[in-house]
């Protein structure tokens, strides 16, 4: 499949119709993700980011750390998931993601279910970020 072809739902049915091939498509990438499974005091309210505080949906992102300050509110303008629907909002950097990596790279927690799950493996939209910080203090 071509890269514009490429999502979440595409490569799942690629798995699924090519079984004896699955392996292969995963050495094809050794990077591995390590996840610590933990029980959520409520369940209705999201897995913790990087700072150790629950992922709002909708309103939380992944970002470079060495780019992008983590806890910072950022402005998002792109489209929503293969749209050209415009998607403009306030987000939060509250978490981290080993395929994050660049100045201008973001990863938008949909939140939970089937509907957030279809949006995220989806999503590969251009847009762009701008990181809201105080102005520092005159002298």
């Amino acid at each position: 499949m071509t890269a514009a072809q490429a999502s979440a739902q595409s490569i799942k049915a690629w798995i699924v119709a090519n079984p004896t091939r699955r392996q292969e498509l995963f050495n094809v990438n050794p990077s591995a993700v390590f996840f610590r499974e933990e029980r959520l005091p409520d369940p209705r309210v999201g897995p913790k980011g990087a700072l150790g505080v629950p992922l709002t949906p909708s309103r939380s992102i992944a970002v470079d750390p060495s780019h992008l300050p983590l806890g910072a509110p950022v402005f998002l303008s792109t489209t929503q998931s293969n749209s050209e629907v415009p998607m403009q909002r306030l987000v939060m950097a509250q978490d981290t993601g080993g395929a994050i990596r660049g100045e201008v790279r973001a990863d938008f927690f949909f939140g939970f279910g089937h509907e957030a799950s279809e949006n995220a493996g989806r999503m590969k939209q251009r847009g762009s970020l701008w990181v809201l910080l105080p102005k520092p203090a005159a002298p």
